[in-house]
């Protein structure tokens, strides 16, 4: 192999976010190509890339695949940028207590009613079974859906005092933090809450709320792309965003609105992957059938064509549904179901730097 054989191979890599191969974007550094190695340095212009080390086992492989006589025999190392001085401020722990919160995922989907609280809720118990500390911040004001989820609608927060601050300490259950609008609000006011009335609220609950040590706090954001998503992004330092829908065309038309705000220039946060909600529906009778009632696959075709991983597919299943309304996430118990978020959950990690 050449230098010009192994560039011309790593035009095949393109950062997900950037929309352009990581040759053309400059990011690969220092190769050596001799008889019995492969070495060079991919150059992420930004610290703490979340895409990193996906690039970096695709580089691998696709040496791999094409030149099998250099398997074993490659080394690629990872350089990152130094983070600026905004981004150092950022890092900083503005809430959660002395211990702060490692990881801020946002989960999104713009469009209404395609299960992303569901989805929320599930992924956080299903990370907690992966060994994690998690918590929910359900910012949905205008229909909180995570107390009934989790079976805590009657719980009124309760406040704490600590080093000198006043706190509000979050409900738990199953192993999840939880802190809501909906433990402060009447459900019938929810729809009434409007632009100053909700982000006050909101950044009263991220600044008191006592989390502790959190390796992951899922934000539950409203649909759209509106005031409250702007006053969550500047309040709080989003590791990356997941956006759910499903299949149908009405509903990825403003995934991509949602896809397009955090890729604004302004905003700037990673899009980790979608999730494709409602994939599909098989009968308990008719377990090798697969109904797609709202049309195939659209959201796989459109993480392609965005060039997002696809974090999941999740069928329609009557027993997420049945654990939702009961207040018991499914991916609390041994169910068949709760399978497809172990899968979403791995995937996300697996995103992360």
């Amino acid at each position: 192999m050449t230098q010009e054989e192994l560039f011309g191979l790593l035009h095949e890599v393109a950062h997900p976010e950037l929309h352009n191969d990581i040759v053309t974007l400059g990011m690969v550094e220092n190769p050596v190509v001799t008889d019995d190695k492969i070495q060079l340095t991919l150059l992420f212009p930004r610290s703490r890339d979340p895409f990193a080390l996906s690039i970096k086992k695709r580089c691998e492989e696709l040496i791999a695949a094409r030149f099998p006589d250099y398997s074993g025999k490659i080394s690629i190392f990872i350089k990152e940028a130094a983070p600026k001085k905004a981004a150092e401020k950022k890092e900083q722990k503005p809430f959660g207590g002395e211990d702060g919160v490692r990881r801020i995922l946002a989960v999104s989907s713009a469009k209404g009613g395609v299960g992303k609280s569901t989805v929320t809720a599930n992924l956080a118990v299903a990370l907690s079974r992966l060994g994690y500390k998690v918590g929910i911040l359900d910012a949905d004001i205008y229909g909180p859906s995570q107390p009934m989820l989790f079976g805590v609608e009657d719980y009124r927060p309760e406040g704490e005092k600590k080093d000198g601050k006043d706190w509000i300490l979050p409900a738990e259950r199953f192993g999840i933090r939880i802190m809501s609008i909906g433990f402060f609000i009447d459900p019938a006011d929810a729809l009434m809450w409007r632009g100053p009335m909700a982000t006050n609220a909101l950044r009263q609950m991220i600044r008191q709320t006592l989390w502790g040590p959190l390796d992951f706090l899922l934000i539950d954001l409203p649909p759209g792309t509106g005031d409250v998503h702007l006053s969550i992004i500047s309040e709080m330092s989003i590791t990356g965003a997941i956006v759910v829908s499903t299949p149908q065309k009405v509903a990825l038309a403003d995934v991509v609105r949602g896809i397009a705000m955090f890729r604004n220039d302004k905003i700037d946060i990673p899009v980790l992957g979608l999730v494709e909600n409602m994939a599909w529906f098989t009968p308990a009778e008719l377990p090798e059938n697969r109904y797609y009632l709202f049309g195939k696959e659209g959201v796989k075709m459109l993480a392609e064509r965005q060039k997002l991983p696809l974090l999941a597919q999740i069928p329609l299943i009557q027993s997420v549904r049945e654990s939702g309304d009961a207040g018991r996430p499914v991916s609390a118990k041994t169910d068949a179901a709760s399978e497809y978020y172990d899968l979403l959950a791995n995937n996300i990690v697996r995103e992360l730097p």
